[in-house]
């Protein structure tokens, strides 16, 4: 069997509700998932309990956005598995969603210029989430009759990286900042898909920080990539975890739960470290 640790949900930036997602993974056959939902704490519990009641292993976690301030100020994301005091992660994550909250509502004004979309429409496809990305501007957009497809031509005008004319990008806490919050949240921290921001020189660094692992699979990783990150989670004691980062339709090209997966031995690996590490905490205590 085999098991998928990076979904998001309606929660953030997914389509899918926590219970048609769970639902869809038992179907699919998989042996355990996680919802990780971008910078919320919100899913996480519910998700495992809903697991609990459909006959799935969910794993608690959350994926968090990040900068990367001593290498040009590159994006980096860390999910953080089986967090004991998920209400630690609480500060962070509402710094992180008053930033998104104020980048929304600017780029909900820039596209309006463009577009005669109202406010209301944006917030009825942002229902649910916590907060508005752009994946629901573009929803929007094609309820508005602009466009058929979330990604194209009129999402590459609006947000492309390089001059969209509605961007507006996001100032997000220090990779190491978050790190730390994650352990002292008492949480296991592994650095996601590393080559889709070019992480690797702070992949190096973060190992020396403690990270405690890596992704290793991932739809956007080629087969290269993802044999050279087994190679350095072996050679660094490191766990590996990986996923579909399911998003629904709101992903950039189509990839159901599941099309991207680990052996469950992996998700055991992670388990059977928590467990130590816990166990290492109790008697540090007596």
């Amino acid at each position: 069997m085999a098991s998928d640790l990076h979904c998001h949900t309606k929660i953030s930036d997914g389509s899918l509700g926590i219970e048609e997602l769970i639902g869809i993974a038992k179907r699919r056959g998989l042996t355990s998932i996680s919802v990780t939902d971008h910078d919320t704490t919100a899913g996480a519990t519910r998700a495992v309990v809903v697991g609990k009641r459909q006959g799935i292993r969910v794993i608690h976690g959350i994926e968090l956005s990040t900068t990367d301030h001593e290498r040009g100020n590159s994006r980096a994301h860390l999910l953080c598995y089986l967090c004991d005091f998920p209400d630690r992660l609480e500060g962070l994550c509402r710094r992180i969603s008053e930033s998104r909250r104020a980048a929304g509502m600017e780029m909900v004004r820039k596209v309006m210029r463009y577009y005669p979309i109202t406010p209301e429409l944006v917030v009825k496809c942002a229902s649910g989430s916590t907060n508005i990305y752009k994946q629901h501007i573009m929803h929007a957009l094609i309820d508005a009759g602009y466009t058929n497809l979330i990604y194209g031509d009129v999402y590459d005008k609006l947000f492309a990286h390089d001059g969209g004319c509605a961007r507006i990008d996001i100032e997000y806490p220090d990779t190491r900042e978050v790190l730390s919050a994650i352990h002292e949240a008492g949480g296991i921290a592994v650095l996601a898909h590393p080559p889709v921001y070019h992480n690797e020189a702070l992949l190096e660094e973060l190992v020396s920080l403690g990270l405690d692992g890596v992704e290793v699979w991932h739809p956007y990783h080629s087969e290269e990539q993802t044999a050279q990150l087994l190679q350095f989670a072996k050679d660094h004691a490191l766990l590996t975890t990986g996923g579909s980062d399911f998003h629904g339709m709101y992903a950039h090209t189509p990839r159901p739960i599941g099309s991207i997966t680990i052996p469950d031995e992996c998700v055991d690996a992670l388990v059977a470290y928590k467990e130590r590490k816990a166990r290492a905490a109790r008697a540090g205590k007596e």
